[in-house]
């Protein structure tokens, strides 16, 4: 029997997740629509699949567009932006469609899961990379650990979108693999929580980008990493609760943290009011309105190193020069938020390149205690990606959702609900294929007293 997958979205994630469904179309006996605001970019991702897949024109805002789309569909794999994912989620249940998601779970979907068993319906969210194959891969070990006996001590878990060691050719050592919003708003809305030696710790946002600490991945070098999120809450979903020390967090190049911080003191990433400059304004305005009254004397560079306390030579500050943001360029833009204006820039110069590659860099840390010694894994996972289009971010968000979707179709998940990867009928397939794809974690073990 034939069955039907839509995909909502075709952005920056989704073209390797499009690819495998496409390739695997015939022999898995599938249709595949691509659905996108703009149908031109679904094509281009379905490439040579015509026979097996339809691009269509969506604006996934249309609520009776999207639902009639849904309707028509045995699978739905939602790759909007994660505040749409609700109305997506509302129309499967009610029209009775199984559905994949990369993104966090809102609490509000919880409270669904009730509905969505009776319904008899698969919910499968946080399948992409992070959240996804970080869960997929934590888990994998943490069952190997606990069967053996041990009782962990410490999880740490890092993950990052970067650019490739030989398209690394910017000061800030970053260029955009996934949505620029997203990374121009990281942090904000919450305190990141963790916890360390039994004692639960909290950064707020404007104190996140100074609160990093090394980290040493084997293979790919030395990074930044700061915590991410609420780490907290996956004690319990991991089978780790009494844990004493358990931090989830990001990735970036050294000297990017420094420098984004900047920014965020600045008042650059705020995002909760328009600015009113006029689009011809330079970007020298837009960190002028920023500061205080004009100190005698002294250049933009200047006044702004100053305002924030730091050496006017310093390497920060080099990368604030290096976008531009001391000069005479025009914003383009009126009437939206700080720190939208700040993407439509940093969209211009951390873009990949037409030869650039991206990589993606996943760092994981178990300690625990087995009978009279105390161990450590560390595991370690670096996908370099094709080019632009397929990049290891779309390869690390889009492979395990399809996965995922091979899975569900052929009737290999018995659960129902609304789960997370953390379970072995789900991880041990994907994470199985995903290294026959090239997407392999490498691990170390050591034991750290006697």
């Amino acid at each position: 029997m034939k069955r039907s997958i839509l995909i909502l979205g075709a952005g920056r994630s989704a073209s390797s997740l499009v690819r495998y469904l496409v390739r695997h179309a015939q022999a898995e006996n599938w249709t595949v629509t691509v659905a996108d605001r703009e149908p031109e970019q679904a094509q281009a991702l379905i490439g040579e699949g015509k026979d097996v897949a339809t691009a269509m024109a969506l604006d996934a805002t249309n609520a009776a567009a999207r639902a009639e789309l849904v309707a028509d569909h045995d699978l739905v794999i939602s790759m909007l932006p994660a505040f749409m994912h609700m109305d997506v989620l509302k129309d499967c249940l009610r029209l009775g469609k199984n559905v994949i998601t990369p993104s966090y779970v809102p609490d509000a979907l919880w409270a669904m899961d009730a509905d969505f068993k009776k319904a008899g319906l698969i919910v499968l969210n946080e399948m992409g990379l992070d959240p996804g194959i970080d869960h997929m891969s934590a888990m994998r070990v943490l069952h190997r650990i606990q069967r053996e006996g041990g009782r962990m001590e410490v999880f740490e878990s890092y993950c990052g979108g970067l650019v490739a060691p030989e398209s690394d050719d910017d000061p800030w050592h970053y260029k955009f693999s996934w949505n620029p919003r997203n990374v121009v708003l990281a942090g904000q809305g919450h305190a990141a929580k963790y916890i360390r030696d039994g004692a639960l710790k909290y950064i707020p946002y404007h104190q996140l980008f100074r609160r990093y600490t090394p980290i040493d991945v084997p293979g790919a070098g030395r990074f930044e990493g700061y915590a991410n999120r609420d780490s907290l809450k996956y004690r319990e979903a991991y089978g780790i609760a009494d844990i004493p020390t358990m931090l989830r967090g990001t990735l970036r190049q050294e000297g990017y943290c420094d420098a984004w911080d900047t920014l965020v003191q600045l008042g650059c990433t705020e995002d909760g009011y328009a600015l009113e400059m006029p689009a011809e304004s330079t970007w020298a305005d837009y960190i002028t309105a920023f500061l205080p009254k004009a100190a005698k004397g002294k250049d933009l560079r200047g006044r702004v190193a100053s305002y924030l306390g730091l050496d006017v030579s310093s390497a920060a500050m080099d990368k604030l020069e290096w976008l531009g943001i001391f000069g005479n360029g025009k914003i383009g833009v009126t009437g939206l938020s700080p720190a939208a204006t700040l993407q439509r820039l940093l969209e211009v110069k951390w873009k990949l390149g037409a030869k650039d590659k991206d990589m993606v860099v996943m760092a994981h840390l178990f300690r625990y205690r087995l009978e009279n010694r105390v161990q450590e894994i560390r595991s370690s996972l670096v996908v370099i990606g094709e080019d632009p289009v397929h990049t290891a971010m779309a390869h690390t968000v889009g492979l395990p959702m399809a996965i995922a979707a091979k899975l569900l179709l052929n009737g290999a998940i018995t659960d129902r609900g609304v789960m997370l990867p953390l379970k072995p009928d789900l991880y041990n397939p994907i994470l199985d294929e995903l290294a026959v794809l090239g997407i392999v974690f490498k691990e170390e073990e050591s034991t750290v007293t006697a």
